[in-house]
Order: C-alpha cells, then structure tokens, then sequence
C-alpha cells in the first residue's frame, strides 16, 4: 500500500490559536492534557512505530477520546469536523485489535466518495507499516472490477469502499462480510446528503448482529441518530468542537492562481514583497525538494525540511534559517510541526491545505512573540471551495491580492538598482574606483554614464534586467447566448452543453424520481462516484414524478454503462439507459452518441 506525507491526521494544537475542546458520555473522558502520547492509549507497538515514523507524537482530541473506547471494545459515535484527525482515531484501534491471520475481510469502512475512499485506505497504509500479512483494499466506482475481484480473493482483511460498489460486490456474492468484526461509517452525513441512507441500512442489514461499529459525522440528525439507535450498542458520544482562530497581528492575502504558473506567480511576489526569512509549505516530501532547488536556480537562498531529511540536517537547516544564511525553507507539515523562528516574517501556502486546521498552524509559524506577520495562500481556481472552508473555520476573510503585473516588477527593480548605488556610495573602495573611472574617461573619451551603464550591464551578467511585457491575450470568440428551454429536456439541452464543454452529449433514463424524494445532488454524487465521472460531465437533469433524465457524455465506457445500471439512488437500482423520446420519436438517446444495449445492440442517436 502507498503512503502519503501525512496532512489531516495529526492535528495539534500550539501557538497558531488552536483549541479544541473534547466531551464523552462514556468512559472515554477528553484528554487534553500535554504529556499524553499515543503510547499510553495502550495500542499495538508496531502501530505506535509507525505514527512515530510518520511524525506524529500526540494524540489530538479525538484521537484521544474515541481511541481507548473503541480498544475496549465499545461501539462509538463521533461528532468532529473534517481536518481533526479522526481516521487515525479509528484506523489505529482497528490495526491494533485484527487478527492477521485470518483472511477474510474483518473490517469495513464506509464513505461517501471514492476521494475519500482512497484517502482513507492510504492513511490505513501508513499505519500498517510494520504489519506483515495485512491488506487493504478500497473498492469504489471508477475503477475496473478485475482489480477488486483479485484483491478479495487475496484475502484483504480491512475494505475500504463506497457504499454502491460494496453492495455491487454484496450481490454478486463477491464479497462476504459474515465475518465482520469492525465497521466504520465515515462522514455519515455526507453519505445521507447524497442519497445513500437506505444503501448503508442494506449494508448494515448484511453484517453480523455482533461486531463493533463506529460512527463518524459532523452533524447529527434525525436520520443518523436512527441508525445509531438501530444499529449501535449503547454507544460512547464523542463530540470534539474546534474552535479554529489565526492571531490578530498576521495579515492574510490570497492570490488565485493555476497550478502551472505558480513558480512565476512566486517569483513575482519575492522581487515586490520585502521579507525578512519565509517558510513555505508544499503537500509532498518530493515537492519540497523540487521547489527548492527551482528557488535556487533564480538566485534566492532556499533549502528543504521534510520527514526523510535526517534530525541532525534538519537542525543544521533551521539553524540557517534563524542565523540568515538562508532565508526560504519550504517544508510538509510535519516536518516543520513546532519550528519556531522569530525571524519567519512571511508563511506561504504554496499547495493549499485539505484541512483548515492545517492552515492555522501553517501560519502560526509567522507572526511569533507579538511580531507582525504575512500569510500568503495560493488558490487554484478548481481550489475555491477548500478556501471558503477556511474562512468559514477561522471567522475572517482573507483579502485577495493581484499577483505583480510586469510594471510592478520592473518598477521594484529600478527602485532597488538605486538603492544599491546610494549604498555603494559609503563603499571604503569608492576612491579606488573612481580612479580608474577617470583613468579609463582620459583614455577612453567615454562619458561618465556610458561607463557606468557598461558596470551595470556586467553585474548582471548577461542577464535581461526589465521583464518584456506580457503578450495581449488572444481574443476570446463571442459566446453564443445560452437559450432556456424550461421543462423541455431534448436535443437543444445537449448542444448547449456541447458548446460550452465540447464533448457529444446524450440523455440517459434513471429509474428513480420525485416519488423518491431525490435530489439533483445525490444523483450527481452517486452517478459521479460510482462512473468515475466529474461534475463537469454532466448536462441537464430533469427530475420527473417517477424517473429523471440525466446528460452523461455520449461516449460512456460499456463497463461504466453497466456499472451504473446497477447503482442504487436512495435505495433503489436507478437502471441507467438510454433515453428514445416519446412513443413514435427518432430512434437513438436524445443528445447524440452512441449507446450500446447490453446485447449488443447498437442504437444510434439521431443527429
């Protein structure tokens, strides 16, 4: 199993502004006390090993309530937002209580998005470092069955999935959970919200009456407290509250930028932004060198820190930092957990956390004993949402700043090329050279500023000193206006799509619709899951009193078609196929594409 640099799983709280309150109404009381450390939450030593390894040293407050409850075998729901550590508050008493030597799946774990799905299985990963003979398997829409079928049929003990492709799994008698010992429901809200409340209870309903059964979510209504009551055992409650604030004197901007031009929108900000030393954060060990080295190669004094990098080098790199031979350390999260460095004046997010909890302590590295701070965040524009988590979570906006256009660059640089002459003026050497200045205007007939301009043409040793201006942008073509066809669901639907994304669109029938009380939401999120589809991939949805029409690509895979014919929507099997218009219409799904039937049958749409 890969692992990942670990990011949500080890929060704690320090100097950022951080607290997090934790209460239980079973024996599992809120630890919240300093010196508490994984080890004495008495679970396994080869999975406190590997927390050790991945830098984790003590438990947040989840993570130290709901862990000894659910080694002692209770069952447990947890309240707790995203970002608070909560898969290795399940993850690690899972490892630390399964019997290895049993192949047959003992644990299952429920989420709500193949994302998410994988995320967890990696993090499982991580944990079973040091556990030969344990495999993890996710299983989720998307991905081919071949791949699943030969992981069950290795025997994986832990599965981690989604709830439609387990249940495909249940009813090809693929996967047999009679054994089950752990259950897990992650993000259970989440999991309702997209329509998969009856799909959980049929999962529920094909697992033994006896097993342990943990239940994660951020909020709590009517309907996850239903299943709690109905399938938990006198659980512990664990509500983890996180009041999340950045300090008062640390200034917070925004730049929205792609992904691909990132190093230049860097570049840019460090020829106009004064600062004195920077710690710049990136998601991967890999990253960190990468970015390092590119800094580097423009001239600026960087280095890197991350969880591979040896305790003795990384103190020689923070004592760098702090004495001034270097000013830019880009690091993970982990590796500069604790660095305090009163000399930091500017934090930039250069990758954007997944967990807001990150983001405080990423930008409590600045700022430090009441000194004024800047945190600088880099938003893609797909990125826009994980933004707005972060001001929701801290209570404050954070100020968007125009990335330096071309004059501002070069207006900076000619300041400074002045301030460098006016500092060179109080030069002990001054006489010396303005000798020879002399010397070579007597010999030479040059004017004074021609050789001056010919010194600073070699300082920079043939390098452009002004940036060119930007080429103009290539002029965008006129939009045609978008018609509204309201409660018309046919081919003018799909060719607008088609002029916006470019992709042949077609009009697919599901079986589910008002009756069921669906909404375009779950639809979106169980087609989406369960096809390997992004929300991009999606055209019109009409909702009718008992189906709904749907616009997928034209082009859907044969296995896609077939897997989402047997996803389920509420409960129901949505019976996904194409849709031929009313009795007497053109023959072929509305929209255009293809569609095979599942005998071969070609049907082609009408153009």
């Amino acid at each position: 199993m890969s692992t990942t640099e670990p990011n949500q799983d080890a929060a704690v709280t320090d100097a950022a502004g951080t607290t997090d309150e934790s209460t239980s109404n079973g024996p599992a009381s809120a630890a919240t006390d300093p010196p508490l450390t994984f080890a004495d939450l008495g679970i396994d030593e080869r999975v406190l090993k590997a927390l050790h390894d991945v830098g984790y040293e003590s438990p947040s407050p989840i993570q130290a309530a709901t862990i000894p409850p659910l080694m002692s075998g209770n069952d447990v729901v947890g309240l707790a937002q995203t970002g608070t550590g909560k898969t290795a508050a399940f993850a690690v008493p899972i490892l630390s209580r399964l019997d290895v030597s049993r192949r047959v799946p003992q644990a299952l774990v429920l989420a709500p998005t193949r994302e998410l799905a994988l995320q967890v299985a990696e993090a499982f990963g991580k944990y079973a470092t040091n556990i030969p003979g344990l495999h993890i398997l996710p299983i989720y829409g998307g991905q081919a069955y071949g791949i699943q079928l030969s992981g069950l049929r290795k025997g994986a003990q832990i599965i981690v999935g989604t709830p439609g492709r387990v249940i495909d799994h249940l009813e090809k008698g693929t996967l047999d959970l009679s054994q089950l010992e752990y259950l897990v429901l992650d993000e259970a809200d989440e999991m309702l919200k997209m329509g998969f409340q009856e799909d959980v209870e049929r999962i529920l309903a094909d697992t033994p009456e006896y097993k342990q059964v943990a239940l994660f979510s951020a909020t709590m209504p009517p309907a996850i407290r239903k299943i709690s009551k109905q399938y938990l055992h006198d659980p512990v409650e664990i509500t983890v509250k996180t009041k999340t604030s950045t300090a008062p004197n640390i200034t917070q901007r925004y730049v929205q930028v792609a992904h691909q031009r990132k190093l230049e929108a860097l570049t840019r900000i460090f020829e106009v932004e004064e600062f004195e030393a920077m710690i710049m954060f990136v998601r991967t060990k890999q990253a960190t060198e990468e970015l390092a080295e590119k800094l580097r190669a423009r001239g600026f004094s960087a280095a890197a820190i991350n969880g591979d990098i040896v305790q003795a080098q990384r103190e020689r790199t923070i004592g760098q930092l702090k004495s001034g031979a270097i000013d830019v350390l880009v690091a993970t999260d982990v590796a500069a957990r604790g660095l305090d460095v009163d000399r930091i004046s500017h934090v930039i997010n250069y990758d954007i956390p997944h967990d807001t909890e990150s983001y405080v302590h990423r930008i409590g590295r600045t700022g430090r004993a009441g000194r004024a701070g800047e945190a600088l965040l880099f938003v893609a524009p797909r990125e826009r949402h994980l933004l707005k988590a972060i001001e929701r979570a801290t209570r404050q906006p954070i100020t968007e700043m125009q990335l330096p256009s071309v004059d501002d660059v070069n207006a900076q640089r000619v300041t400074k090329f002045g301030d460098s002459i006016t500092e060179s003026l109080s030069s002990t050497n001054l006489g010396l050279f303005r000798k020879l200045i002399e010397d070579y205007e007597r010999e030479h007939d040059v004017p004074l500023a021609d050789i001056a301009a010919a010194l600073a043409v070699q300082s920079r040793d043939g390098e452009e000193f002004l940036l060119k201006p930007e080429p103009p942008a290539p002029p965008r073509a006129a939009r045609e206006p978008r018609e509204r066809v309201p409660r018309k669901f046919d081919e003018d639907a799909a060719n607008s799509h088609h002029r916006k994304t470019g992709q042949d669109m077609a009009t697919y029938r599901i079986a589910v619709g008002k009756r069921h009380h669906v909404a375009p939401g779950a639809i979106v999120g169980a087609i989406a899951n369960e096809g390997g589809l992004r929300r991009s991939d999606f055209g019109h949805i009409s909702i009718r009193p008992d189906h709904s029409l749907v616009e997928l690509p034209a082009d859907l895979a044969d296995e896609t078609v077939e897997a989402l014919r047997r996803t389920r929507i509420s409960g129901v099997l949505i019976q996904l196929q194409p849709d031929f218009g009313p009795p007497g219409g053109r023959g072929g799904p509305r929209g255009g594409g293809k569609f095979s039937g599942p005998k071969g049958k070609d049907k082609r749409p009408r153009s």
